[in-house]
């Protein structure tokens, strides 16, 4: 197959060539005279048949490898008796990957199911077994027993994806078999879509339809880059797929073990707001704030501490909690990782050794600063019966007993039932302690609270209404 070195400057000269030709002056050639002259073929007329020569042949060479879904309910029948799910015509697609017979897809396409029904591109119909699924990238991997060799396609480097390059959808939108889309790739590192727990999302205008879920989505050179996952109901042209590196590490898991396993740092993160960046010395954007370490944890052994603000993790930047947790994630348990942290304005370099994942949810969400209220809060020390009322385990703090409706406080998601473990990074066991460290803040300075919720805790700044 060939392929152009540069698809865009042929396709853009061909367009401008073809113009040329077309708008020339009109001769006086007879219509005779027409019929019996051989047809003249510009070069760009030329230059754009060849390029969708490239776009056929690669619409032909992939298509044998994408296959349709249909899970089979787990009702206890046999195979010929199963139902289908329901909605199942056009129920998703997949692409076989290897001569072994494996096929990745969506989980959501495969969803409860123990086995589903493929048919490839010949019509044949076969009966796949679910190898694995991961529902926090929403990939699964099946795998079917051919009495022939099946046609597969192979992954490429995701890395490598860049805006603007065209790309080939491949799918069975509502049922309709092995229909080719083709587009160019609108975005890259899309998070924050809720679609999933690692999301770092290709964005493509190639046309996604209900049913190509699970199909690739493939280069020029014909490699799979992305699996096509999702799209958005009300938008056109705005498709999601997971990118092949993502969904080579995970398939490559659940063959091997039938299951996902990922590494652990033992954090609770959020965000660096303006605010929270300039009380901890750094720029918007750059890191992200460790609120929590968790006892006897990795990042806790390694001596990360509540405050400080990881940076990058095995030289790559992080500036969000969701690509912290994608780096950590992607390591191996028991592999020892570089974390830089920003502690009290100085960088530091610590060595993680780190450990198995478990399912905690390590990512506080606060309403972001709006309002310049006066504090409006009442506070008193924690005693036993309060710390069972508000799910708290601790022994001191100040617990928040009521927040003004209108105030600052209650602007910036605080709420009755919060203890405040620190004010400006001094620890806070009592009333007492509360009170000398709020009378240590300048008038127009801002106001650090380190807060515990029901066993989770988060940061938050306050702006005292003289600010």
């Amino acid at each position: 197959m060939k392929t152009p070195v540069s698809i865009s400057a042929v396709l853009f000269l061909g367009l401008g060539l073809v113009g040329s030709f077309v708008g020339s002056p009109r001769s006086t050639v007879s219509a005779a005279d027409l019929a019996s002259t051989p047809r003249a073929v510009s070069p760009g007329l030329r230059l754009l048949e060849e390029l969708q020569t490239v776009i056929t042949d690669l619409a032909e060479q992939a298509k044998p490898s994408v296959v349709s879904i249909f899970p089979i309910q787990a009702t206890g029948r046999s195979r010929d008796g199963g139902e289908r799910l329901p909605n199942s015509t056009g129920s998703g697609s997949g692409v076989i990957v290897d001569a072994a017979g494996h096929i990745i897809t969506n989980n959501h396409v495969v969803g409860d199911a123990a086995e589903v029904e493929v048919r490839l591109s010949d019509k044949t119909k076969l009966f796949a077994q679910v190898i694995g699924k991961d529902p926090d990238t929403d990939l699964a991997v099946l795998k079917v027993t051919a009495d022939h060799p099946l046609p597969a396609a192979h992954f490429g480097d995701s890395s490598g994806v860049k805006v603007g390059q065209w790309v080939l959808a491949v799918g069975n939108p509502f049922g309709l078999d092995r229909t080719v889309t083709l587009g160019v790739v609108s975005g890259i590192g899309r998070e924050n879509i809720n679609l999933s727990r690692y999301e770092n999302f290709i964005q493509t205008d190639a046309s996604i339809n209900p049913g190509n879920s699970g199909g690739p989505l493939f280069d020029l050179r014909g490699d799979i880059i992305g699996i096509n996952t999702a799209i958005i109901n009300f938008a056109q042209g705005i498709g999601f797929a997971i990118p092949s590196n993502m969904a080579k590490q995970v398939m490559n898991q659940l063959i091997a073990k039938g299951k996902v396993v990922r590494a652990w740092l033992g954090v609770g993160l959020q965000p660096l707001t303006p605010d929270l960046a300039s009380k901890f010395g750094v720029d918007e954007n750059e890191g992200v704030l460790v609120n929590e370490v968790f006892e006897r944890d990795p990042a806790a052994l390694a001596g990360i501490k509540p405050g400080d603000v990881i940076t990058k993790v095995d030289g790559a930047l992080v500036d969000t909690p969701n690509k912290l947790s994608r780096l950590v994630a992607a390591l191996d348990p028991g592999s020892t990782t570089r974390v830089e942290v920003v502690r009290d304005g100085k960088r530091l370099n610590l060595q993680v050794a780190l450990s198995e994942r478990r399912d905690t949810v390590v990512t506080a969400s606060l309403p972001q600063s709006r309002t310049d209220l006066k504090l409006g809060i009442d506070v008193q020390d924690l005693t036993a019966g309060l710390a069972e009322k508000f799910r708290l385990n601790e022994s001191r703090g100040v617990l928040i007993s009521k927040v003004d409706a209108g105030s600052l406080a209650q602007a910036e998601g605080l709420r009755e039932g919060d203890l405040i473990k620190e004010v400006n990074r001094v620890d806070t066991g009592t009333v007492g302690e509360f009170t000398i460290a709020v009378a240590k803040v300048k008038r127009g300075d801002t106001i650090l609270l380190r807060v515990l919720r029901e066993g989770r805790a988060f940061y938050v700044v306050l702006k005292p209404a003289d600010h």
